[in-house]
């Protein structure tokens, strides 16, 4: 199947070389490849240069975000959560149309330094306002509650652990369900939380990972919900 990734950080970089290791056709989408590519310095976390990155999966192509989305047949957004709509409005309204758009992004607003705050929060999220926005995608909200080698490796952290849903199409999240199955996660440990407005819930969930982080000084954990197949 061929995915277009939107954003070219460490969550689009692994995301993107997880589906080229499954066998997919990856393409990563960004505002302006010639001067992704140019950059020389690591990011803010220590990343290396995307150039390094790209070298190193040279079967991954670098595209704008409208060529990208264009050429995926479905689409993930990990750009960073205040630039989402915009990034994916430069990808273009008919390109998302009818595709599956799986959302990883969190709105996090690091404007009055750290730790960041969430906007919006509470009464609107981040996965909602992109479904209002292009509402011919199909949003699905998940994999924004953990650390991106974790996404693709949940065995990473030992025993069980949870990952959740959220989205309006029924036959969307049973795509996406497939696809986290694919990277690893059994499917007891997929919660469907229902619409899209869950996802208010999962993004709230930031503040908390962030203050475990902290405290904990590493970011090989996740969230588990016991007792969550328990029938009543």
């Amino acid at each position: 199947m061929r995915y277009a990734v939107l954003g070219t950080g460490v969550v689009g970089r692994t995301i993107a070389g997880k589906l080229a290791s499954l066998g997919h056709e990856a393409v990563i989408g960004t505002r302006d490849p010639q001067a992704t590519l140019a950059r020389t310095e690591s990011d803010g976390y220590g990343n290396p240069p995307y150039s390094q990155w790209q070298t190193e999966h040279p079967q991954v192509r670098l595209e704008t975000f409208a060529d990208a989305a264009a050429h995926g047949e479905a689409v993930v957004n990990t750009t960073a959560g205040l630039s989402s709509l915009n990034a994916l409005k430069s990808a273009g309204a008919a390109n998302l149309a009818r595709k599956v758009v799986i959302d990883i992004a969190n709105p996090l607003d690091f404007s009055q330094g750290m730790p960041p705050s969430l906007d919006p929060v509470n009464t609107d999220s981040l996965g909602e306002r992109i479904q209002r926005t292009f509402p011919d995608a199909k949003v699905v909200k998940t994999l924004n509650t953990m650390n991106a080698q974790i996404m693709v490796d949940p065995a990473r952290v030992p025993g069980a652990h949870t990952v959740f849903l959220s989205g309006d199409d029924a036959d969307a999240k049973e795509a996406v369900t497939a696809l986290l199955v694919s990277f690893g996660w059994p499917a007891g440990g997929i919660i469907d939380l229902g619409d899209i407005t869950t996802a208010r819930g999962a993004e709230m969930l930031l503040p908390i990972w962030l203050r475990l982080y902290g405290a904990l000084g590493h970011v090989d954990f996740n969230f588990h919900i016991q007792g969550a197949h328990h029938s009543a």
